[in-house]
């Protein structure tokens, strides 16, 4: 239902919604305070991290189940399932596996961009 008002909509308007929308765009991206590398290292922790977890449950899991029969056992199979079982973890860890890396790099993020501002603060 068009009645025939058309808003008024002043340059001033314009420029400030222009100017908060590129000071959101700004602060999008280095709202951490950390350089690349930085965020790059607490996404590889991160997933370290979660690898790590990973294989101690399958290890874990693993060691519930009886020995296999079949192939022998000894100490060269033993190697041989824990380097498997630290590969499916890592692989698990990369696309996605748990959903622990995204929240543990989360959390890294906002710990050392924490530990930024206290250093940027004392540096004044």
């Amino acid at each position: 239902m068009d009645i025939g008002i058309s808003p008024i909509i002043t340059d001033t308007d314009n420029a400030a919604a222009e100017k908060a929308r590129q000071l959101q765009r700004q602060t999008k991206g280095t709202s951490t305070g950390l350089s690349p590398q930085q965020l790059k290292e607490a996404h590889k922790v991160s997933q370290d991290f979660e690898a790590l977890f990973v294989g101690m449950m399958l290890q874990s899991m693993r060691a519930t189940v009886g020995k296999d029969k079949l192939t022998g056992g000894g100490h060269g199979e033993e190697i041989y399932r824990s380097m498997l079982d630290q590969e499916y973890a890592a692989a698990a860890a990369k696309r996605g596996g748990l959903g622990l890396a995204p929240l543990i790099e989360k959390d890294i993020i906002r710990q050392e961009s924490r530990t930024a501002v206290k250093k940027t603060d004392h540096q004044e």
